[in-house]
């Protein structure tokens, strides 16, 4: 653990390796936009259940706490359990590359995939079941 003064304030720095030894009923630590949160005392108030953060815990939780959508409440008392931030030599570790919508939508795919396979089986699926239905008459 390091400390980094800033404006007055000294920021702890918790290495990864720190963070992913907290990964027990005793001590729970998880990782949000690179701030560690000890919720070793939350985890049976969590509405979610407890079962949610233990399995993000001693890792990066950022993907699964913005998906869920958490109230404005729920981030302020977030901040009750912040207890310092991952080491900037470690957040390289965690990073995923961004996903954007731009370069899914300009793949190498061609219309063809993207529309003819589809219909074509839409056709096969129709005339099998035109061929079924014939038969029971």
């Amino acid at each position: 653990m390091e400390e980094n003064g800033s404006e007055g304030k000294a920021v702890k720095y918790y290495r990864l390796s720190e963070v992913e030894e907290r990964n027990s009923f005793k001590s729970t630590w998880i990782i949000i936009n690179h701030k560690v949160y000890d919720v070793t005392k939350f985890l049976e108030e969590h509405p979610g259940g407890e079962e949610v953060l233990r399995e993000q815990a001693g890792g990066d939780a950022t993907e699964n706490f913005e998906d869920v959508g958490h109230s404005t409440d729920a981030r302020e008392m977030a901040k009750s359990m912040l207890i310092g931030e991952l080491h900037p030599d470690d957040r390289h570790k965690i990073a995923k590359p961004p996903e954007s919508l731009v370069t899914t939508c300009h793949e190498s795919t061609s219309w063809w995939s993207n529309w003819l396979i589809p219909a074509l089986a839409a056709v096969i699926v129709t005339m099998m079941y035109r061929m079924y239905t014939a038969e029971e008459e």
